[in-house]
């Protein structure tokens, strides 16, 4: 297992180093010491598996209020993924930045996502599934989210045809009339 940083502040992939042979793979795709060595969090309290059926399925960008704030190792079990990041921190030296990062079923890896960074996904083939272990319980009370093609921001998408996408979503405040209504994310 190989933890690299991103350019979001406490935001990492993680390499996984599957076994193959003739007969496919064994990966080990969790490691509680080598993420407790790099000081990142080790005890997960939930497990939630996201299935979209359809390539330009678009989610995001989500996250929680204080003091449900998510830790979350994020890892695509089928299909292949167009995944940003988002640091909506106080006081974060990368807040309001942006990163991104394709997954896929077969790449071997994770994506560690630090509380205060929102996530959006971008289907890239049909038959997604995505699993999320999260450090803190879901909270509907506590679930926001932030528009995810924000002019703003600047991410370009890999969308091939019109997204689909949930209402939620579609009606979601920019980044600017989120901090002023609610602020940034206190971690």
């Amino acid at each position: 297992m190989e933890i690299i940083p991103l350019k979001i502040a406490g935001a990492f992939w993680i390499k996984l180093a599957p076994f193959r042979d003739h007969r496919g793979f064994f990966v080990r795709t969790y490691d509680r010491d080598i993420l407790a060595k790099h000081g990142l969090v080790t005890e997960w309290i939930q497990e939630s598996h996201s299935f979209a059926a359809h390539k330009d399925t678009v989610r995001g960008f989500h996250f929680q209020q204080q003091p449900y704030a998510e830790t979350k190792l994020i890892r695509v079990v089928q299909g292949k993924v167009f995944m940003a990041i988002l640091d909506i921190r106080q006081g974060s030296p990368t807040f309001g930045r942006w990163d991104s990062r394709e997954l896929a079923f077969d790449d071997f890896g994770l994506m560690y996502v630090p509380k205060g960074v929102a996530t959006g996904t971008c289907t890239l083939t049909d038959g997604c599934s995505l699993l999320y272990k999260m450090d803190t319980i879901y909270v509907p009370e506590a679930a926001r989210t932030i528009r995810w093609d924000d002019p703003a921001l600047g991410i370009t998408w890999p969308l091939k045809a019109k997204p689909t996408i949930s209402d939620k979503d579609k009606t979601a405040p920019l980044l600017k009339d989120f901090l002023a209504s609610e602020g940034a994310v206190a971690v």
